[in-house]
C-alpha cells in the first residue's frame, strides 16, 4: 500500500513537472520580448520585468518536487557517492526526517502569516504598472513546499523499502517509476 502511494505521488509529480515545463516556454517568450523591446525599441515595462521574476519563481517552486523525484537537487557527493545503495537509502531516509521535513514545515509555517496578510489587503506590486495579486505568488510558496513535502513522503517510502532490502535501489532515482 505504501509503495503504491509512492508510485502515485511520483506519477503526479511527473505530470506536474511536464506541465510546469510549459511555464518555462512562457518565461522564455516573456524574457525574449522584454529584451527585444528594450534593445530594439528602447521600451521597457515594469509589468513585464516583474512577470519574468514571478514566472521564474513559479517554475522554481512548482518543479521542486519533480526535481526531487529525479534526485537532481544539489548534493556534494564526495563521500556519499562511495556508499552502497542500501547505506545511501538509510542516510537519505534519516535526513528526510531530521532535516528536510522540519525545514520544509518551518518554511510553510513562517510563510503562512505573510500570505494571509497579503491576501487580506489584496497586495499587489508597489510599483505603478506592476503585477497585481502578489498574495497569489506568496501562496505559491506554500503550494510549492507542499508539493516538495509530498515528494519527500514518496522518497521516504522508497528509501525505507531500499534500506530494508525489500527492493533494490536503482543507480539513478528516475529509474524508480
Amino acid at each position: 500500500m505504501l509503495r503504491e502511494l509512492a508510485r502515485n505521488i511520483d506519477a503526479f509529480q511527473e505530470r506536474l513537472g511536464n506541465g510546469v515545463s510549459w511555464l518555462m516556454f512562457g518565461m522564455v517568450a516573456v524574457v525574449f520580448s522584454d529584451v527585444v523591446f528594450r534593445y530594439l525599441f528602447n521600451q521597457s515595462w515594469v509589468f513585464i520585468q516583474e512577470l519574468e521574476w514571478h514566472l521564474f519563481g513559479l517554475v522554481y517552486l512548482l518543479a521542486a518536487g519533480y526535481t526531487m523525484l529525479y534526485d537532481e537537487h544539489v548534493r556534494i557527493d564526495i563521500i556519499y557517492a562511495k556508499w552502497s545503495p542500501r547505506k545511501k537509502a538509510t542516510v537519505d531516509l534519516v535526513l528526510l526526517f531530521v532535516m528536510f521535513f522540519p525545514s520544509a514545515i518551518m518554511v510553510v509555517y513562517t510563510t503562512w502569516p505573510f500570505f494571509r496578510h497579503s491576501f487580506a489587503v489584496n497586495e499587489g506590486s508597489p510599483d505603478p504598472g506592476g503585477v497585481p495579486f502578489r498574495w497569489a505568488y506568496k501562496g505559491v510558496i506554500i503550494v510549492g513546499f507542499g508539493l516538495l513535502m509530498l515528494q519527500g513522503i514518496s522518497q521516504a517510502i522508497k528509501n525505507f523499502y531500499w534500506a530494508m532490502g525489500w527492493e533494490e535501489r536503482p543507480e539513478r532515482a528516475h529509474e524508480v517509476h
